[in-house]
């Protein structure tokens, strides 16, 4: 039996319907090579890979991706979107209300319980967004010093 293999980026675009891109495929890679990256430094990992692309070409195809469900976008309140490889699980976040960082946190349990809400109000829930705020390991060590 073989293992199974993860697709090529390109082969992920191509899955998703979208044309491969040499911008397309150096933003998909500099994003699962990430941590919950913010426009510019997506725009900047770009760059380092292909040369110049302007931040709207940046927009228009995280936007792309995003719709195709190759990256996700997570907006904590009062901060900046980023961006993120890990799809198709709901996990959550974990932001430091000091400095920003940004962290994954899986759901509590096995299968995802936030999905089960205390009143729906008829809507048929698919994904939920928790965010727990608090400090990181850094800032709260500088706090106590």
């Amino acid at each position: 039996m073989t293992e199974p293999r993860n697709p090529t980026t390109a082969e992920a675009l191509r899955g998703a319907g979208l044309r491969v891109t040499a911008a397309r495929v150096a933003l998909l890679e500099t994003v699962r090579a990430g941590d919950h990256l913010g426009v510019e430094a997506i725009a900047s990992g770009v760059r380092d890979r292909v040369g110049h692309v302007s931040l709207q070409a940046v927009y228009e195809a995280l936007h792309a991706l995003t719709a195709a469900g190759l990256v996700r976008r997570i907006e904590p309140a009062g901060s900046p979107a980023r961006f993120e490889g890990r799809v198709g699980d709901n996990h959550h976040h974990v932001v430091c209300r000091t400095c920003g960082v940004v962290a994954d946190v899986d759901c509590a349990v096995d299968e995802a319980p936030c999905l089960t809400a205390s009143d729906d109000h008829g809507f048929s829930i698919d994904e939920a967004e928790v965010i727990y705020w608090g400090l990181c390991p850094a800032c709260s060590t500088a706090r106590s010093s």
